[in-house]
């Protein structure tokens, strides 16, 4: 298929592309952790922190990471956790009677908690990737319809833009509320049939692999941030692919449209 040169419609994640919320991820799921599994709070073993960052890529939704700190403290080495995150996911959440809506209503109360008791605390917590905002901000200001397509809830991924003085617009924002697969969002956005004309960029190389199997998403752009939350070896599937997924460096996606398929500007 014939790849246009520019999108018609932009569809943009926001963990991992435009937000680098490590930090609070790790605090929030250690504050998880510690209620369900410790009943207090105990301060964070030094150690875990880079663990935990290493092995977020493997994460597709927030109640998974407390899981992920729980099957770590029980020695589960990284090597079998990167192979085999669902198998053991699953298994651990049934050995220990949990179910994933409680553990999601748990991760979000605890976030509205802390937003409500020291929102700048929480901020000050997330990053985002240099130039990104720059980059929204210019989108925004032309033509080209966009949309954030994430599994974080809308008001916190608004709370954040606000910040950096971006107000998104009303009805652009598909967060986990919205409870279906960011393919289905996609199908709604894609401004053709097969989804020719629309542009998606994620960290998550699954998440493009689900979107490229579909049928009536045959035509859509799939670009792999690699400055997110993915691995080397995702990297390299991205880059090896040669069809419709691209691995994207952020140097790309903060310039022009016409290099973001241009391997030679790539840091993958």
């Amino acid at each position: 298929m014939e790849h246009e040169s520019f999108p018609r419609c932009l569809a943009l994640d926001f963990d991992g592309v435009l937000c680098d919320g490590m930090r609070e991820y790790f605090q929030t799921a250690w504050r998880v952790y510690c209620q369900v599994w410790l009943g207090h709070e105990i301060p964070t073993p030094a150690t875990l922190e880079p663990t935990f960052a290493r092995l977020r890529p493997v994460i597709e939704t927030g109640w998974e990471m407390a899981v992920l700190l729980r099957v770590l403290l029980l020695g589960t080495s990284e090597e079998s956790i990167g192979r085999d995150w669902p198998t053991l996911r699953d298994r651990q959440v049934a050995s220990d009677g949990l179910d994933p809506k409680e553990l999601a209503a748990l991760t979000d109360g605890l976030r509205d908690d802390w937003i409500a008791d020291d929102f700048e605390e929480w901020l000050g917590l997330h990053d985002f990737f240099p130039g990104a905002i720059a980059r929204l901000q210019q989108i925004l200001d032309s033509p080209l319809p966009c949309h954030i397509v994430t599994t974080k809830e809308e008001r916190f991924v608004r709370k954040l833009l606000a910040r950096e003085g971006i107000l998104f617009p009303a009805g652009q924002v598909f967060g986990k509320g919205v409870q279906r697969p960011k393919a289905d969002t996609l199908r709604l956005l894609a401004p053709t049939d097969d989804g020719r004309g629309l542009w998606f960029v994620e960290d998550m190389l699954s998440t493009l692999h689900k979107v490229k199997k579909r049928p009536d998403l045959q035509g859509v752009e799939l670009f792999l941030a690699d400055w997110g939350y993915n691995r080397p070896e995702d990297r390299r599937v991205a880059m090896a692919d040669g069809d419709r997924l691209h691995c994207l460096s952020l140097d790309q996606f903060c310039g022009p449209f016409s290099r973001w398929r241009s391997r030679r500007d790539s840091s993958c």
